[in-house]
């Protein structure tokens, strides 16, 4: 048996601290120091164990997290929900305009969008959406955040550019509140990649999931207002990647993330897995 069979095989009964272990090893192929971490991935491995801020769970669930953010940065950033329901079936599909997004509040991934309804393929959303309320994401990599997530599918507004053109999603990687990088990417883009910059915006040499573009994009105008608004939501916390999508003139909060990639993106070269891990100062704990 694969080690990823392995794995996958014991999701639900291992404890965390074994199977963070050989999913770092399964993913990274490389042995994890839990006890006295120093990179990126590895801090963020820590934690997952040992950071448990309850307060965390709300900031996760995509849906609690508007509450969040309102009460950091006021109202209006954050994208309008159309309605919420327990389950697809429930969903009123007619009340809904032609465009707008369905999401799980409960994981990372399982969204639908709908262009027009007249040609929305209800089935396949059906699937994609059930699958995502039936998953406690928490058991991909233990990101123990989503564990006691109340599973909800909702409605969002769809965001577009005036101009048509694809969005950019503005992800900014912050150190106990001190935003320290950014990468660009466009999700719906038939070849993803990722632009990385500093926040003095110079372009950088880094890349972890996908490619770096042929050359830098343009930085939205808006650059350093994301920046603030990332340190202030972002405060006192070891590690969280807040996203942002700028939109006909308005920013709005796309969701935040304790671990990014679940901690299991590799980072070239190597020397910024350790820059990163640098900049984790991580909480006085239990490193047993």
């Amino acid at each position: 048996m694969s080690l990823k069979k392995f794995c996958k095989s014991l999701t639900k009964v291992l404890p965390d601290k074994a199977y963070v272990w050989l999913d770092f090893i399964r993913n990274l192929h490389r042995i994890p120091n839990l006890r006295s971490p120093s990179t990126f991935n590895e801090k963020l491995q820590w934690l997952k164990l040992h950071d448990h801020n309850p307060g965390y769970t709300q900031m996760a669930d995509k849906l609690a997290m508007r509450s969040y953010v309102q009460e950091k940065l006021g109202p209006g950033h954050t994208v309008q929900v159309l309605g919420i329901w327990n389950s697809f079936d429930e969903i009123e599909f007619s009340s809904l305009p032609d465009m707008f997004v369905l999401k799980c509040n409960n994981d990372s991934g399982h969204y639908v969008i709908c262009k027009d309804k007249n040609s929305f393929d209800m089935d396949a959303a059906r699937k994609r959406i059930v699958e995502g309320l039936s998953t406690n994401y928490y058991y991909q990599n233990r990101e123990w955040v989503y564990k006691d997530i109340v599973p909800k599918v909702f409605a969002e507004q769809y965001l577009q550019q005036e101009e048509g053109s694809h969005l950019w999603d503005y992800k900014f990687f912050c150190f106990s509140g001190e935003p320290k990088i950014m990468y660009m990417e466009q999700e719906a883009s038939d070849v993803k990649t990722e632009a990385f910059f500093d926040m003095d915006q110079h372009y950088l040499d880094l890349e972890m999931d996908d490619p770096k573009p042929d050359a830098p994009p343009a930085l939205p105008s808006c650059f350093d207002q994301m920046r603030s608004m990332a340190a202030i939501l972002s405060e006192g916390i070891p590690f969280l990647r807040v996203d942002f999508f700028y939109v006909n003139g308005a920013i709005y909060v796309g969701e935040l993330t304790f671990f990014h990639c679940g901690g299991l993106a590799p980072v070239r070269p190597e020397r910024w897995n350790r820059i990163l891990g640098s900049w984790i100062s991580l909480p006085k704990g239990n490193t047993d």
